[in-house]
């Protein structure tokens, strides 16, 4: 007697192989049959019409801190997603000292734009190891979570202060070293660490005080087990970018490890840049290494209000400082004051091009409802104002709650874009998912790829597409037993609709500790979600109690 058996399905095997029919069954959290299925269950699904293929894999998200009161990650589950990588960018939320939790608070709430009421009021902080933080959030788990480790907490950890001032000394690297190792075992993944990233008062993080004598020996360590390095490069300059696609290289050669960088982004202003950037990762797989960029799938939509800084504002160093460390009434003063608004004016005009584009998205006013839906331009037009006067002139009539969306802002050439996507040596990724919620919602970024690059434009079949968010993302990360439909293999499945799949659109919702809001969106096309041989999620009742997920790729000894 089988647990449950899937009929009727397009089986999508993760494999790249073309679609076949069949049946599959799974017995104790895994598959036990795949094609002619012959037997009873306890409980069938008829997938009748609908492709039967791995459950997803998204390897760049922030949900370190929604995994505390929210072990289902949602809307993650409900888009197919089985597996996240929470700790990208050199920060994840363990090991973690008492002294240093609003450091990190701080360090999450800049770069990931992370409420700080979310974690005031949503955390319940009792852990300070990795292994104490894993088993933390093992509580009512849905989703499989494969663990980063970020560099700029191991260095918190054992330089204290210093961490943010000064490379480390020999005995001080060997301590991070030997606390890498203690969170390997615990069931990390790889290490994450970053080269651009600042802090809440502008400065590095600490990962970029790290000398490379120092990122050897912890790329030494992932060696020695096997595991992933992940990094974000100055992905705004194509040069620098190669340069450091050249020090991964070598790290991998050394050490065989697997190592990716993100994000990497493809504009009208910078296709030379991003066709360099891959000459250089085609030439070190040539010779060996294996240094994967991850692409996001979808366009870059940005929504802001001025109540909350938001980093499209970082270029202009005015306002990005007025925003981030402005009181609510120093930001209403300083827009308010005519002559300091026409330096803020001034500063706007070197990006000139952006402003007319932006869409008033919402309003809290009945005074100012008509106006939602349409571009600043048009607004613009109706005042007879410029596009810059009427976004600061809303945002003062709100009290700062007026909210914009620049759409389209770049990586929405379909061409360019699908033609990195199906690159061999690209991996798909870069969702980003848990973080920037009040910027932008990544969620779908599977179902856009479905939509968009498989059935509208037939970039890719839909056996390359599963294989890319799937089997290929469980090789590059060393995810063991998931990614393939095959007997033996854990029960992750996705069961979709292909000629439906796709995201829906982005709407706000309030559902964050604090009172907090955040964007999301709802899967569309999206069946049946099944994590460790349970159902998970599925259309017809929503998420359910189950509680299977797994930390990935486990706790295991060095080798």
């Amino acid at each position: 007697m089988f647990d449950l058996i899937i009929k009727n399905a397009r089986i999508v095997d993760g494999s790249g192989r073309a679609p076949f029919p069949g049946d599959l069954a799974i017995t104790e959290g895994r598959i036990a049959a795949v094609g002619e299925v012959t037997g009873a269950a306890t409980r069938t699904i008829d997938a009748q019409g609908k492709v039967v293929a791995p459950g997803f894999i998204d390897p760049h998200t922030h949900f370190d801190a929604q995994l505390l009161w929210d072990g289902q990650a949602r809307p993650a589950l409900a888009h197919g997603i089985t597996t996240i990588v929470p700790g990208n960018c050199s920060l994840s939320l363990a090991p973690l000292k008492e002294k240093h939790r609003m450091k990190l608070v701080g360090m999450f709430n800049q770069i990931e734009e992370m409420p700080y009421k979310a974690f005031k009021e949503g955390v319940e902080w009792n852990w300070e190891t990795f292994e104490e933080y894993v088993q933390r959030i093992r509580r009512g788990l849905a989703i499989n979570v494969a663990p980063l480790v970020g560099h700029s907490v191991l260095r918190l950890w054992v330089m204290d202060d210093e961490a943010m001032q000064r490379p480390a000394t020999d005995a001080e690297i060997t301590e991070m070293q030997s606390l890498l190792r203690q969170c390997l075992d615990a069931g990390a993944i790889g290490l994450s660490t970053s080269f651009v990233d600042m802090d809440e008062t502008l400065q590095p993080v600490p990962s970029r005080y790290a000398d490379q004598r120092e990122l050897e020996a912890l790329a030494s360590v992932l060696g020695e087990y096997g595991r992933i390095l992940q990094i974000v490069p100055e992905f705004y300059d194509a040069d620098l970018t190669v340069a450091r696609i050249d020090q991964l290289a070598e790290l991998s050669l050394k050490f065989n490890i697997p190592t990716t960088f993100s994000p990497l982004f493809v504009n009208a202003d910078n296709s030379a840049g991003v066709a360099k950037v891959m000459a250089r990762v085609d030439e070190q797989f040539q010779r060996g290494a294996r240094v994967w960029p991850q692409v996001q799938t979808r366009p870059i939509d940005i929504s802001f209000s001025f109540a909350v800084p938001s980093l499209l504002f970082i270029r202009f160093p005015s306002w990005y400082r007025i925003m981030r460390f402005g009181s609510h009434s120093e930001i209403v003063a300083e827009f308010a004051d005519l002559e300091k608004r026409k330096a803020l004016i001034a500063e706007a005009a070197m990006l000139e091009s952006l402003w007319p584009r932006l869409v008033l998205r919402q309003v809290a006013s009945a005074a100012n409802q008509p106006l939602v839906g349409k571009t600043l331009v048009e607004i613009a037009q109706i005042r007879g104002t410029t596009p810059v006067d009427v976004m600061i002139d809303l945002s003062l009539e709100e009290d700062l709650d007026a909210h914009f969306l620049a759409a389209g802002m770049g990586h929405n050439n379909d061409d360019q874009v699908g033609a990195l996507l199906t690159h061999p040596n690209v991996h798909i990724g870069a969702s980003d998912g848990g973080a920037h919620i009040l910027s932008f919602s990544t969620y779908g970024d599977t179902g856009y790829l479905f939509s968009r690059f498989v059935r509208d434009q037939h970039t890719m079949a839909i056996e390359q597409a599963v294989k890319k968010i799937t089997s290929d993302t469980a090789a590059i990360w060393g995810i063991p037993e998931r990614g393939l439909l095959q007997p033996g293999y854990v029960a992750d499945i996705t069961i979709f609709d292909e000629d439906q799949i796709d995201r829906g659109a982005e709407y706000y919702v309030q559902d964050v500790p604090g009172d907090g809001s955040r964007y999301v969106r709802d899967s569309i096309g999206v069946d049946t979600v099944i994590v460790g041989g349970s159902v998970a999620w599925s259309a017809a009742q929503g998420y359910t109690d189950a509680s299977t997920g797994a930390i990935l790729p486990g706790a295991a000894a060095s080798a």
